[in-house]
């Protein structure tokens, strides 16, 4: 069921061959991240992220040419935060009781990676040549992970894609609500989105 997505172009000047120099180069995505969450768009500088990353403004500019390739990979690497923490739900032979409950908690999980991050880059960070390539492989696995789940509890026809679709967009609308809200820890939310995920899965027609 997985969708065959272009592999984007690294946004980076260069790759880091040794482990040092990967240190320094994720040192930098991480302190970019926090800078990018702390200040906005508006507020993020390669000096900035230099500073709080500890490391040159030379060592910066020597994998990233400008801020927007630098922002770029911040934007993959929450990307494959969100995903690992998705993957850790897909996990086969339990009931459907326990497998929606599992996969609540991850999108929450999920949602709760770096929140302020997640809207800065949603809503103020302009796009990069690679951003829809990256964005598009994203949501290949994201919406996978919504397949291989409703085809583990009974349905392997023709209307899979429509039922992961119509299940994670019901889930998606009422976790980024709760998240504007700040109720995205409450028990009761969590409950209610295990129900109806049972409730859809469990139709007469499957």
């Amino acid at each position: 069921m997985s969708t065959r997505i272009k592999k984007p172009r690294s946004p980076m000047r260069k790759e880091p061959s040794q482990a040092r120099s990967r240190a320094t180069v994720d040192a930098i995505i991480q302190a970019g991240a926090r800078v990018l969450a702390d200040r906005g768009w508006a507020g993020f500088t390669t000096n900035g992220v230099a500073d709080v990353a500890g490391v040159s403004i030379g060592s910066l500019y020597q994998y990233f040419p400008d801020k927007l390739s630098l922002v770029e990979a911040i934007r993959r690497h929450h990307f494959d935060e969100v995903l690992a923490v998705m993957r850790e739900t897909r996990k086969g032979g339990r009931p459907l009781s326990q497998q929606a409950e599992a996969l609540v908690q991850g999108m929450i999980g999920a949602h709760s990676v770096n929140p302020d991050l997640h809207r800065v880059l949603l809503d103020e960070v302009p796009g990069y040549d690679g951003s829809r390539l990256a964005h598009d492989a994203f949501l290949a696995e994201y919406q996978d992970h919504y397949k291989a789940f409703v085809m583990s509890y009974g349905n392997s026809g023709s209307n899979v894609e429509i039922v992961a679709q119509l299940l994670s967009g019901a889930v998606e609308g009422v976790i980024h609500s709760a998240a504007r809200k700040g109720v995205l820890g409450s028990p009761e939310l969590k409950q209610e989105l295990v129900w109806m995920i049972r409730a859809y899965l469990r139709r007469p027609d499957y």
